[in-house]
């Protein structure tokens, strides 16, 4: 335990002391912290004591997830979503589907033995994007800001949209519904989870502006306590939503937009200290990964995983993109740079360890796609956004 206590502090002190200019290389933190974890754990040099436990990884990557989540939400500049809001509702209602049925198309045909439950839980796993593998794109003021704003809400949402789906295709590969239930037990999962995670975000962060408010007035908090309510906050919309059936995700990042307009004069100094818990915690979850799942994974990655994974990056995202966002007035470039930074990350970790407990017959399969993806998301998207934002820019 101390061996691996050392070495993740003298790991993040070495990285925080030169973070400027290892930001400005071609590679991102996540990519820096997975290879430190498959260096120096168990199918490295071993010195790491972290072992593969599920719960425990599911734990974390859920509450960095939410605290991100409602950090970026905070931080959405309300008057030019408002103004472009049909690009995100796009994405969302056109954009997500389509990417789910072209990532079900795409396993058929590369994964015709797995079964199409299997496949289509793969597909749905995939599909989210990562708000914070995305954050090089959308803090970048490079970036056009109705392109920052739609990418950034639609990273936050589209988790939560698919955490039903998810359950709901779990439970008919594991047990098969009565007659005349699956649609019933769909709708119901649907809207529990959307509409429990909404009222419950929204609820939460009313009451937390309000008793914020109330503690400012009456001078009744002090100065070193200042930025921890929000990390408190966004953790309890996203557990208290879980707790009663709703998606913990839409609580977090619905609650965090709220929040965001009711605080708007004070929510810089408010939010600070929670993007650097959401850092810490990134770190973690990435160290995590990287030392215990995907050493383990990489002899059982092959050549027609590795296909669906950049099939998953590339044409299963960026085609159901391209098309959603037709007729909005973007350029063809635009189009294509908000398909390719949908990076996989945190959110299909999650779903992974959800899909993992259950021990499908796929299971293998379907383990080494999702690292193989995340992987590869990593590697190409913290590679590429920089280079691509300046490009746009000159574009635009």
């Amino acid at each position: 335990m101390y061996l691996t206590l050392t070495l993740l502090c003298a790991f993040i002190l070495i990285y925080s002391l030169g973070s400027r200019r290892i930001e400005s290389w071609p590679v991102n933190g996540a990519l820096v912290f997975t290879l430190f974890g498959l260096a120096f754990g168990s199918e490295g040099l071993g010195w790491l004591g972290l072992k593969a436990n599920e719960e425990g990884l599911s734990l974390v990557a859920e509450l960095t997830l939410a605290v991100v989540l409602f950090s970026d939400a905070a931080n959405v500049n309300m008057s030019v979503l408002l103004k472009n809001l049909r690009l995100p509702k796009r994405l969302l209602l056109i954009g997500l589907p389509l990417t789910i049925l072209l990532g079900i198309l795409s396993g058929y045909l590369l994964f015709a033995g797995m079964g199409l439950l299997s496949i289509a839980l793969l597909a749905t796993m995939l599909a989210p994007t990562d708000a914070a593998l995305g954050k090089a794109v959308i803090t970048n003021p490079a970036v056009p800001e109705k392109l920052r704003e739609s990418l950034n809400v639609e990273s936050g949402l589209n988790d939560g949209i698919c955490v039903p789906i998810i359950f709901i295709l779990l439970s008919l590969a594991t047990e098969i519904p009565a007659e005349g239930k699956a649609t019933t037990m769909a709708l119901t999962l649907i809207t529990q989870s959307i509409g429990i995670g909404l009222g419950v975000g929204l609820g939460v962060s009313l009451l937390g502006s309000y008793l914020l408010r109330l503690s400012h007035l009456r001078q009744l908090m002090g100065e070193a306590w200042t930025h921890l309510p929000v990390v408190a906050l966004s953790i309890l919309a996203f557990s208290l939503s879980q707790q009663l059936g709703g998606s913990g995700f839409i609580a977090a990042f619905c609650g965090g937009m709220l929040f965001g307009h009711l605080e708007q004069a004070r929510k810089k100094k408010l939010l600070e200290e929670s993007e650097n818990v959401g850092n810490l915690l990134s770190l973690f979850t990435w160290v995590f990964f990287g030392a215990c799942y995907l050493g383990q994974a990489l002899p059982f990655i092959t050549p027609r995983i590795v296909l669906y994974s950049l099939l998953s990056l590339t044409v299963v995202r960026m085609l159901p993109v391209f098309i959603c966002l037709s007729g909005t007035g973007l350029s063809t470039f635009e189009k294509l740079f908000a398909g390719w930074f949908g990076p996989r990350g945190l959110a299909s970790i999650v779903f992974g360890v959800i899909v993992f407990e259950e021990h499908l017959p796929a299971n293998e399969t379907i383990s080494a796609c999702l690292i193989c993806t995340v992987l590869l998301s990593v590697v190409l998207h913290g590679v590429s956004a920089n280079p691509l934002a300046k490009r746009l820019a000159a574009r635009v």
